[in-house]
């Protein structure tokens, strides 16, 4: 695998894939990597010749009382998993390479209606900041398909209308979420949590399968599971921002011909924000 820091460094190499006739894949991540993220890479794998992944901390996705600055950086040790998983390209360039121009950036991607609801409400200019940098990526990195974890699932949803809406030539993959034992998603702000918050976050998880499980036996009373929900988390110990029943395509609230639905919730404990959901396909 080879580390590469400057947008011509990668394009360059790119480019003499392409004339060697390669499909391209591409896994954007902001580092300190974990099992979910090397399931991105086993999905990327699968679907090209070459895989490019990017590790790169977007400070134009985090709002002024965020935690950019202590977000984890742990190249070193993601080289080595990337490596392992056989990843041919690791773009890791500095925020000067990304944003030439720094806070002057003048050029903003924003999907309306799908960035300002859900976390959108809670983290105001958060998804334009993600649309962005997935766009400018997209730009540098001109993949045949780039793979997006779906437990941030109105990210994967935002970065797919995005993606149909300008037109680019990428095939946007969704992978499943990957979850401990006891079903707590995988996340790189899991290791925010104290030992007591750790034992009290697979409640997150539970919440969600108890509402997929009355929706399955033919409950449509969103309200009501909202609210169970909701409290079930509150009950846990957690500060839920949210907890929704939502169309799995567009996250609009449920049509009497929705096919398919995503609960939805994101929950504070001690200093991380845990963020999952379940989808269920509807019997007609």
């Amino acid at each position: 695998m080879e580390t590469l820091t400057t947008v011509e460094a990668v394009r360059a190499q790119v480019r003499a894939w392409r004339a060697a006739g390669v499909r391209v894949a591409f896994v954007p991540t902001m580092g300190n990597l974990h099992a979910g993220h090397m399931s991105l890479l086993a999905a990327a794998r699968f679907r090209a010749e070459r895989v490019v992944a990017s590790v790169f901390v977007n400070p134009l996705q985090f709002g002024p009382a965020e935690d950019f600055q202590a977000y984890p950086r742990t190249l070193e040790d993601d080289e080595k998993l990337l490596r392992e998983a056989h990843c041919d390209l690791l773009f890791a360039p500095p925020v000067s390479e990304i944003y030439p121009d720094g806070g002057a950036q003048l050029t903003i991607v924003t999907v309306r209606n799908l960035s300002g609801m859900l976390c959108g409400q809670f983290r105001p200019g958060h998804f334009d900041g993600v649309a962005t940098v997935v766009a400018k990526l997209f730009g540098i990195v001109a993949p045949d398909v780039a793979v997006f974890g779906e437990k941030d699932y109105q990210q994967f949803i935002i970065v797919r209308r995005m993606t149909r809406d300008l037109a680019l030539p990428v095939e946007i993959v969704g992978a499943p979420t990957v979850r401990a034992t006891d079903g707590l998603a995988l996340s790189s702000r899991n290791r925010y949590l104290s030992a007591d918050e750790r034992a009290r976050a697979p409640a997150v998880h539970q919440a969600l399968q108890q509402t997929i499980e009355q929706l399955a036996a033919g409950s449509r009373d969103y309200a009501t599971m909202e609210s169970v929900g909701w409290q079930k988390l509150a009950t846990a110990g957690l500060r839920p921002d949210y907890y929704s029943v939502r169309d799995a395509f567009d996250l609009q609230s449920p049509r009497a011909n929705s096919r398919e639905v995503v609960v939805l919730t994101a929950a504070r404990l001690g200093r991380a924000r845990l963020i999952d959901n379940l989808r269920l396909a509807l019997r007609p």
